[in-house]
């Protein structure tokens, strides 16, 4: 909706008028640009959805993303090579990262660069790249270059929205090209998602299920929100 991605916000009433439709018209459209993971449905109307920074996705769902970290750490070796993306996520993750003996880690991100400096057996790699102040991540055509001239045993990586038929999905561009490239030497990839990302699209798919591992969210793994991925990927 034009009104939506140009204004911030749509009040459901006002932009019935002035479109001459519906209430309910406008309604169902709100729900499918949340199903997109474009909006967020407010009372009244819908807020749009766009990047967040590193510190505001720190603070979202602090608790669920706690539990993931904790349920991530079986995951990542103590030696050889593994990637990390730029989320907050992840991150929680990698600063609780103990016991390590040679272990080089590649990341987009510099927070988590940053937190894993001068931390016993790790080196840490940035892509290099662009500063994308949106989100607070590494991307553009360095970024995306120099993340496909190492392959890594695996690559544990979260994503703005999760869809059980076309993968993982970014509201940036350039961030789903700097993942792919990391994805595409990867010996094996680990969604890192909370329950609140599943079933929605955003704008760039950057991994399909052909390519996913294993699926790690807050809930326990017989949840009924994972039946659409339990053919799809390991649970956890």
């Amino acid at each position: 909706m034009l009104m939506l991605a140009t204004e911030g916000s749509v009040v459901i009433a006002t932009s019935a008028l002035d479109l001459d439709v519906s209430e309910m018209t406008i309604r169902r459209d709100l729900i499918e640009l949340e199903e997109r993971g474009v909006a967020r449905r407010v009372r009244g109307g819908a807020l749009a959805l766009g990047p967040q920074t590193f510190a505001e996705r720190k603070q979202s769902r602090s608790r669920a993303k706690a539990q993931i970290a904790a349920k991530l750490r079986p995951f990542i070796p103590l030696t050889g090579t593994v990637a990390f993306d730029a989320s907050s996520t992840v991150m929680r993750a990698a600063a609780a990262l103990t016991g390590a003996r040679d272990l080089t880690v590649l990341t987009n991100g510099p927070d988590t660069f940053q937190a894993l400096q001068q931390r016993p057996g790790i080196t840490p790699i940035l892509t290099g790249g662009q500063l994308d102040t949106r989100t607070g991540s590494l991307v553009g055509g360095i970024a995306a270059w120099s993340a496909r001239q190492l392959t890594v045993a695996r690559f544990i990586a979260s994503c703005t929205s999760l869809d059980s038929e076309i993968g993982a999905t970014e509201i940036v561009i350039e961030e789903a090209d700097v993942k792919r490239s990391i994805a595409a030497g990867a010996g094996e990839v680990i969604l890192a998602v909370d329950s609140s990302k599943l079933e929605r699209r955003a704008t760039a798919v950057w991994v399909g299920w052909d390519t996913v591992d294993v699926l790690v969210t807050e809930l326990d793994a017989d949840d009924p929100l994972l039946d659409p991925y339990r053919d799809l990927a390991t649970l956890v």
